[in-house]
């Protein structure tokens, strides 16, 4: 029996609420800026409510039967008092824009975080709250609006797998000021999100770099991990030979000072291959080739790629380390 025809046989209701759900949220257009309207903001009374209401009927039966004229003051005073509650709770939400911000690349199995700015064109607003609609147990990001300003507000979820995926649906919802009601509204972000493989725990070396005779110094990998083209600091040495971003590290650390090293004539490459990760599965391979794009990174050298159908030249810095898990990323069988 599959997951969908268990659910089925458990609870009908809820496979019947969840069939409804996806049904109403395919209507609901797809856009990173949303403006609540009367038309999108929905209430509902909450379970303070609900009793609220029946200790108004109480009270009303009560002073009736009893003829008592300040048990009437009482239960209308605070029927009144409810309904503006109701008024203040919808005006919370209607009006305020939402936008959410470009969405940065994540690792499969790591938060992504998603930012997203109310704007309050009008009086503050207070106490909204954003979460993941698909997620009722997740906590709720509160905020308050400054009137005709903006706040920011972070909603965290966990990318399980590799590749383009879609934002999850969001809501956002206000309880303010008595908590008797609930106003919510339902938001389709449009963007989508870079999920890079994740990397594999406790990765082996990456394979030996291979040098390249004639071409100019550099730092490399060498085959024991460590950065080759640089060497300690000797007395004696010209000062132009320090290498003055890495003193500055040492200074922080106390660790001792290089130097370059001019003795090094062949610049190395390291090619992240494959083929240098069989046996292993394919989504295995892309999470070592992942663990080794980093780690080549951050040992400075020159580094490329190659994947079935995919080969990226040796080259250093963030944008080939961008290209690389992209292409990681994004890749097919």
């Amino acid at each position: 029996m599959t997951a969908a025809g268990a659910v089925r046989a458990l609870n009908p209701a809820a496979f019947a609420r969840a069939r409804f759900r996806r049904w109403w949220q395919s209507r609901l257009p797809r856009t990173d800026t949303q403006t609540l309207t009367q038309g999108n903001v929905y209430i509902l009374p909450t379970r303070a409510g609900w009793m609220f209401a029946l200790t108004l009927l109480v009270l009303l039966l009560a002073s009736i039967n009893y003829q008592l004229n300040l048990g009437y003051v009482l239960t209308f005073l605070l029927a009144g008092s409810g309904i503006v509650s109701m008024h203040i709770t919808h005006g919370t939400l209607r009006g305020l824009t939402l936008h959410l911000r470009p969405v940065a690349p994540a690792f499969a199995g790591d938060p992504a975080v998603l930012d997203i700015v109310m704007t309050s064109p009008g009086s503050a607003r207070f106490g909204i709250g954003l979460r993941l609609l698909d997620a009722p147990g997740a906590t709720l990001a509160w905020t308050d609006v400054p009137g005709g300003g903006q706040a920011t507000a972070h909603v965290s979820f966990v990318p399980a797998a590799r590749g383009f995926q879609e934002v999850p649906t969001l809501s956002a919802e206000s309880r303010f000021p008595l908590g008797l009601f609930r106003a919510w509204t339902v938001w389709r972000p449009a963007a989508r999100l870079l999920v890079y493989p994740r990397p594999e725990a406790n990765a082996p070396a990456p394979p030996a770099a291979r040098p390249i005779i004639g071409g100019p110094s550099r730092s490399r990998l060498s085959e024991s991990g460590e950065i080759e083209g640089v060497r300690a600091y000797r007395r004696g040495d010209p000062m132009k030979l320090v290498a003055w971003k890495k003193a500055a590290q040492a200074l922080e650390t106390g660790a001792e000072l290089v130097s370059r090293d001019t003795s090094v004539s062949a610049r190395r490459e390291l090619w992240l291959d494959w083929s240098a990760c069989a046996p292993l599965a394919p989504e295995d391979r892309l999470s070592r080739l992942t663990a080794w794009t980093l780690a080549a990174e951050r040992a400075g050298t020159a580094y490329g790629l190659r994947l079935p159908g995919v080969e990226l030249a040796p080259e250093g810095g963030d944008t080939q380390r961008r290209r690389c898990l992209e292409a990681l990323a994004l890749w097919q069988a």
